[in-house]
């Protein structure tokens, strides 16, 4: 498959993850608040580099942004060999979601926004898994043209 097809599904997968985050952030409780989780790295990183976002609408819509580039990057991965995409969707899928669950606090930042109940880590690792099967989705959708 060719780059741009790679790119456009992770794209889709990106974007659909987010919107079943920002959707479900909003209107459910006991849900993970992954833009936290990036909304610290976004601020930690520019505290070294420059000057933190003060104003929280910025900082949510500059995290989103970054966001949706750095996973529709990841999620194209899934591309390549037509047989593979359905194992590579869920092994990156998955793989996503526990990196968001164990990688934070290495990081130094504070992992307690998915990790509060085991329902917010389910859930977070069910994010990431949709948006990579989103992916595995459009992928297979073009292969069909």
């Amino acid at each position: 498959m060719g780059l741009i097809k790679n790119i456009t599904a992770g794209f889709i997968g990106s974007v659909a993850l987010n919107l079943l985050h920002e959707t479900l952030r909003k209107n459910a409780t006991n849900v993970p608040h992954i833009n936290i989780i990036g909304e610290q790295a976004i601020n930690k990183t520019l505290s070294k580099y420059g000057t933190p976002i003060t104003n929280p609408e910025e900082l949510h819509n500059v995290t989103l942004k970054a966001d949706i580039i750095a996973n529709t990057i990841y999620y194209s991965l899934i591309g390549g060999n037509k047989n593979l995409i359905w194992p590579k969707a869920i092994f990156l899928g998955l793989s996503a979601g526990i990196g968001a669950l164990k990688l934070p606090e290495p990081m130094g930042l504070n992992p307690e926004p998915v990790t509060r109940t085991n329902q917010t880590k389910a859930l977070t690792v069910g994010y990431y898994l949709f948006g990579a099967l989103v992916t595995a989705y459009v992928l297979k959708t073009f292969s069909k043209k």
